[in-house]
């Protein structure tokens, strides 16, 4: 699997609306890391995982084709993941499709949501559950249960394909022993995790700063589920939470590292 991550913001991307901040300053400069859009990401060029209010920016930046998908999985429906609007441009009279070319695949809430916009549109939607395993063509995915955007059931992502598993977890939060239980049976062999609040810890437990992260990687780690050699890139980054250059220093004795927009890496 080919992994490319699109965007590596947090719902306000960087630089954040109506911010000055320090780490929005430096995202202004050319080619700086610091620049984030909304949380995103493409497998293999055919499947996209959410489709945020940054999607055609993505697309026009890295050169995307987007009839190439054959499948959009949403992780739950906070407007930074899901812009529901973005649908509707697949299909007549945007342009000749009679169907959407890809599938959906969607917690229950989100679902819910893309039908009562779209009631007596032809959408090919899979309401998916936590803890049950899809067939996407070559891939199955898995989704687990995170801790976030309660009581909706936000939906972290486990992806396989010929014997390689790939964990896209955004908006994790600290996760509930349910979860643990699952992925401590599990191997993962690449992980994308939220570090959201960086080196600065909001309080808020609905997403993970640097100070949580670790344990939750060496707790992994101890367990298996990851190898010592697994690469792990962190995602949804606040510009609150410190500079690309100021995370790349604190995440190096733990052998993981800040993900940025761009960022390609296969298992």
């Amino acid at each position: 699997m080919k992994i490319k991550l699109l965007g590596t913001g947090a719902a306000d991307g960087i630089p954040a609306i109506f911010s000055s901040s320090e780490v929005c300053r430096k995202a202004l400069e050319p080619g700086s890391k610091d620049c984030r859009t909304r949380a995103a990401a493409l497998i293999d060029e055919c499947i996209k995982i959410d489709l945020g209010p940054d999607t055609l920016g993505q697309i026009q930046r890295n050169g995307l084709d987007p009839t190439l998908w054959d499948a959009i999985v949403f992780t739950h429906s906070h407007e930074d993941h899901f812009t529901a609007s973005e649908i509707q441009y697949s299909m007549y009279p945007f342009n000749s499709n009679e169907y959407t070319p890809f599938t959906i695949y969607s917690n229950p809430t989100v679902s819910s949501i893309i039908w009562t916009r779209y009631p007596d549109w032809p959408l090919d939607i899979v309401t998916t559950q936590v803890f049950e395993t899809y067939q996407i063509g070559d891939y199955q995915l898995t989704p687990i249960l995170a801790k976030h955007a309660e009581p909706e059931e936000c939906h972290n992502l486990i992806f396989e394909k010929d014997g390689k598993r790939f964990g896209y977890m955004t908006d994790t939060g600290l996760w509930p022993e349910v979860t643990w239980e699952y992925l401590e049976a599990t191997k993962l062999d690449a992980m994308v995790i939220e570090c959201t609040d960086g080196l600065h810890d909001s309080g808020y437990d609905g997403h993970l700063a640097l100070c949580e992260l670790v344990p939750v990687i060496e707790r992994l780690r101890l367990a298996g589920t990851l190898s010592q050699e697994s690469p792990v890139f962190t995602t949804h980054h606040s510009h609150l939470g410190g500079s690309h250059e100021e995370l790349v220093a604190a995440m190096k004795p733990y052998a993981f590292q800040p993900g940025f927009d761009g960022l390609e890496f296969s298992i």
